[in-house]
């Protein structure tokens, strides 16, 4: 019995690999906008900032349910005005894992040729 082997057309190929390479993307571009919300965060509430600014506040409404899900993991950190929020950190951590792992999972349904596999499998 003989397998068969299905090769999709290059156009075909392309607008997979394009979408794809476009999904990898907007994940780096989410994972950057949270990462830096979830930064600020951190820096502000360990510099003090005032909850009255309204730069402050917004930062505060916007990453607060980033990092709801992480709060109490760690303890915080208080130092008379300053505040450091461990569990913030490993928020970033988690979110970051996260996206590497979704851009992984991307890798595996990523169409190859044999050429790509030829040489992945020559490098490994």
């Amino acid at each position: 019995m003989t397998q068969e082997v299905v090769i999709d057309s290059p156009q075909k190929t392309y607008q997979t690999k394009k979408a794809i390479f476009r999904s990898y993307q907007i994940i780096w571009y989410f994972l950057g906008v949270i990462e830096v919300l979830l930064a600020f965060r951190v820096i502000l509430k360990f510099l003090g900032a005032s909850t009255f600014s309204g730069f402050t506040n917004f930062i505060y409404a916007i990453s607060s349910p980033l990092a709801l899900p992480f709060a109490g993991i760690l303890g915080t950190t208080v130092s008379s005005a300053l505040v450091f929020e461990w569990s913030t950190l490993i928020a970033m951590a988690v979110y970051a894992i996260i996206a590497y792992g979704i851009v992984a999972l991307f890798q595996l349904v990523k169409p190859t040729n044999p050429e790509e596999v030829e040489q992945t499998v020559d490098n490994q």
